[in-house]
């Protein structure tokens, strides 16, 4: 039988519907429902994996699921509990689902209420907070109240505003059984976060200028986008302050992705090992330059959802030097070679480049320096927030 590795969201639903919390539900790809699995074209069933190899369950044609071993590691996992281990340990208290960091007024509310049970609904995509910080927030919120708990709870985003309510109201009814659910106000409202609280959320939320960022170059080859990027690197490393790394394309390839062809397949390949590494580099705060050409809109899409699933700012730099300027400058004589045919696949000849639709900033680089280029890039950078660089020979405001 072949092994699967599901996305995020699916090995959430797999969670999920092997414990019981979906129920009803007790498979994958029921007639109308929002908890779907994907296989690979041509495969009917298969062996469910996590992104380690562990086999967790088999999956049958019909979506039917035989439980093989539940995850074994990931922070928090001694509070991924079964409904029916929850309604044992947590008889009559009042279940609250959570979303959110808690506040001072939300706390207040739930005081009274007698022993209560926080159930953080922290699955992909479904909280402000990262999965992690939500569990960290909601256990120092329980520190604050006179007897709680809390449980977590990897309820996915399914994409929908209104499937995703009825799911999490259904998964939060199972948990509680016949014991009750208090929904907390409206969390528009807003309010201060009790000290505990708030340092979490600062540590998770950090300022623009203080989160880690991808700056991705995209653009055809003899564009000037390794250049600009070499150009930015050089200015946030006279600056300092940030950790700096140079993901170039031409240079991954012959480390990251040494053995790779250049075909379509290959080069997504590529474009997606950089994409990972620079969401690693931007989990822990830094700053990525990366400059490949890119020139899949479904790849480039790939490498930011990475990045912001990594808690990462994705900024986008088309540089967009039309094909004519890039093929007159041609330093390395591959477009010569393209037009002859000796290179197949290449991007603006052989190959399509898909031009991206809503880039942080777009520069051409026909008859311009490097310094005047890059100046639009610096600007748009300090608009957003993520830095303020100033250019060589002048002076910070």
């Amino acid at each position: 039988m072949i092994q699967h590795c599901p996305t995020p969201t699916e090995l959430d639903d797999l969670e999920l519907l092997v414990s019981g919390a979906y129920a009803p539900l007790t498979r994958f790809n029921e007639p109308g429902s929002a908890v779907t699995l994907d296989l690979p074209e041509g495969v009917d069933e298969a062996e469910l994996v996590d992104p380690e190899g562990l086999p967790l369950a088999r999956v049958a044609a019909d979506g039917t699921l035989e439980p093989l071993t539940h995850a074994q590691y990931g922070p928090f996992r001694r509070l991924h509990l079964t409904p029916a281990q929850v309604r044992e340990q947590h008889a009559g208290a009042t279940f609250v689902p959570v979303v959110d960091a808690l506040t001072h007024a939300e706390l207040d509310e739930l005081r009274g209420l007698g022993r209560v049970v926080l159930v953080a609904l922290m699955g992909t995509g479904t909280a402000s907070l990262s999965p992690v910080a939500l569990v960290r927030a909601s256990l120092a919120a329980a520190d604050l109240l006179d007897d709680a708990g809390v449980v977590a709870v990897p309820l996915p985003s399914h994409g929908d505003a209104d499937v995703d309510h009825e799911l999490g109201a259904q998964v939060v009814a199972t948990y509680a059984g016949p014991d009750p659910v208090h929904a907390l106000g409206d969390p528009t409202i807003g309010g201060d976060f009790p000290e505990a609280v708030a340092a979490i959320v600062a540590a998770d939320r950090p300022e623009p200028e203080s989160q880690g960022l991808v700056l991705f170059f995209t653009g055809l080859s003899g564009s000037g986008k390794s250049t600009l990027a070499r150009a930015l690197m050089d200015l946030l490393l006279e600056q300092g302050g940030r950790s700096v790394t140079s993901l170039d394309g031409d240079v991954v390839r012959r480390h990251l992705s040494a053995g790779l062809t250049f075909s379509k397949a290959d080069r997504e390949t590529n474009i997606r090992r950089i994409g990972w590494v620079a969401a690693e580099i931007a989990r822990h705060g830094g700053v990525a330059v990366c400059s490949p050409i890119a020139p899949f809109a479904e790849t480039r899409e790939q490498v930011q959802e990475m990045v912001e699933d990594a808690g990462g700012a994705f900024f986008l730099i088309h540089v967009a030097t039309p094909l004519e300027e890039c093929e007159r400058r041609d330093r390395k004589g591959l477009y010569a070679k393209a037009r002859a045919g000796e290179i197949p696949e290449f991007t603006g000849i052989s190959s399509p480049y898909e031009e991206p639709d809503d880039p942080a900033v777009r520069v051409d680089t026909t008859g311009r320096t490097i310094e005047d280029a890059l100046d639009d890039v610096l600007v748009a950078l300090d608009e957003a927030g993520f830095l303020h660089l100033a250019r060589r020979g002048t002076a910070t405001a």
